[in-house]
């Protein structure tokens, strides 16, 4: 089979120097598991950190991609829930332990240390598998597990988001802020955005988002009061940094923040005291269990959720994909193709 192989990290332009495209044996499986024919795999910013070298414990060479859908291809002795031909996409996670509340500390993320989606065919346990709606394609239906999961545990498990909520979605255009923006929507609650480009905040309006601001206008959390009638419940924040103080400001009292990413470094001025007084209640997430998997799925399939794709390469052209999220020029997920 082909599989797009990380061999060195570093911070270069040409994502070619870092991977290469090369033949390898097709994964051999155990009882419990099964082997996937992968047609689509999107990728994350966690690949993007891992090429470049800024992520833990890397282990090299490794195939990455946590993201995949295609048909189940062969099966162990042990596997009974599935047939060959049966269309799936794969929960990302393993050991996430037996509280609910976070992951212990064995968790792992496919697509490294074990190789991952960006091949033609992947092996994982069948606990990890799942049928997917018949609404999405393949493309669709490889966008949703990591992104999908973190901005469904986001909002619904740490949120608890209420369709009377006025909810601030951070950083608009990325996989799991698309992704929050679609389930908030779906839920019936008032959305907001805000984004460094005023066409990802017009293409969120487009889609059903009430309003967004740029966050590069020095007025920036007085345009956000006077969009929102200075009432923010849920904040869905990916970004941390300097605008994070600016997010405390602007909620209303016993309002819910989550924060699932620090892609602008740690929160500056954090002011302890509007904490408390406003009853704020912060929270961290990252991913999910596989009990969020499955009512994503369930609220998925009920509502007829398809994830906003943002452009979709054949696996060849892997690098022009990396680049365009290096680039931060998306608005959705960014999706590889295989051969079918």
């Amino acid at each position: 089979m082909q599989a797009i192989i990380l061999h060195q990290t570093g911070n270069k332009t040409n994502y070619s120097d870092l991977f290469r495209i090369e033949d390898v044996p097709v994964p051999e499986i155990s009882a419990d598991e099964v082997l996937i024919k992968i047609f689509n795999a999107s990728l994350n910013h966690r690949d993007l950190w891992i090429a470049e070298g800024a992520y833990s414990k890397i282990r090299l060479s490794v195939i990455l991609g946590s993201d995949g859908a295609g048909i189940i291809h062969d099966k162990g002795k042990n596997v009974n829930n599935f047939s060959i031909g049966d269309k799936v996409m794969i929960y990302p996670c393993s050991n996430w332990g037996s509280n609910e509340n976070f992951q212990n500390r064995n968790f792992e993320i496919l697509g490294m240390p074990a190789d991952g989606t960006f091949a033609e065919y992947v092996k994982v346990r069948s606990s990890a598998v799942f049928k997917f709606p018949e609404h999405p394609g393949f493309a669709q239906a490889s966008a949703f597990p990591l992104a999908g999961l973190t901005a469904y545990r986001s909002l619904f498990v740490k949120a608890e988001l209420k369709n009377t909520d006025n909810v601030l979605i951070t950083g608009v255009g990325g996989g799991v802020a698309s992704f929050a923006l679609m389930f908030a929507l779906r839920a019936g609650a008032k959305v907001f955005v805000t984004s460094g480009s005023d066409d990802k905040i017009n293409k969120a309006v487009s889609i059903g988002a009430e309003s967004g601001v740029n966050y590069r206008s020095p007025e920036w959390q007085n345009e956000l009061k006077d969009k929102t009638g200075n009432k923010i419940d849920v904040v869905i924040d990916g970004s941390g940094g300097e605008y994070y103080s600016g997010y405390i400001d602007l909620c209303s009292y016993g309002a819910r923040i989550v924060s699932y990413g620090a892609t602008l470094g740690a929160a500056d001025e954090l002011d302890l005291h509007k904490v408390y007084w406003k009853q704020l209640k912060i929270s961290g997430s990252t991913m999910g269990t596989v009990s969020d998997f499955r009512n994503m799925l369930e609220f998925t399939d009920t509502n007829k959720c398809e994830p906003v794709i943002d452009k979709v390469f054949p696996f060849k052209d892997f690098p022009e994909a990396f680049d365009r999220m290096k680039d931060s020029e998306q608005f959705g997920k960014i999706v590889l193709e295989f051969a079918k």
